[in-house]
């Protein structure tokens, strides 16, 4: 029996650190970080705190004024790590963090990393069909009758 268990264990220990083996980096829940949290001030509303932390992995019917964010990762098979960080409102309010994370006591400006790239305008005179409906008209004769006349008579004025 002793044996039997001590052969699955190296067998499990073995198969885990075999060299070329791939393992999956596994990310769950709510991705949270310093700068997310340093952001959180009293007093910001429960709009304000879905637009920077997102929605919470854990909903209490029974504690609507507290938000559970978790984040578990474990990169390459190797031991997990797990980050908790609760947030407690008063009303709309938010009153209080409790977690893993504390917010920043300095004022933090966010600083947008979206870029503004000017698009030349296109020159759009008409669609396809304007395009191929133009060739059989009536109208494209006229223009070129118009310009052979030009032409003509600038050149029976130069004889």
């Amino acid at each position: 029996m002793f044996a039997s268990g001590m052969i699955l264990t190296s067998c499990t220990t073995i198969m885990n650190n075999l060299p070329g083996v791939y393992s999956l980096d596994i990310q769950q829940g709510n991705i949270i970080d310093q700068s997310m949290i340093d952001q959180l001030r009293p007093k910001m509303t429960k709009r304000q705190i879905l637009y920077i932390m997102g929605s919470s992995m854990l909903i209490d019917v029974f504690h609507q004024e507290r938000w559970d964010y978790l984040y578990s990762e474990q990169p390459g098979g190797s031991h997990r790590k797990q980050k908790r960080i609760s947030l407690f409102f008063n009303g709309d309010e938010l009153a209080g963090v409790q977690g893993d994370f504390r917010p920043s006591t300095k004022p933090v400006i966010a600083h947008s990393k979206e870029i503004t790239i000017e698009v030349p305008k296109r020159n759009l005179d008409k669609t396809l069909w304007g395009k191929i409906t133009t060739l059989f008209s009536d109208d494209v004769p006229r223009k070129l009758k118009q310009t052979n006349a030009d032409v003509t008579t600038e050149t029976a004025l130069d004889d």
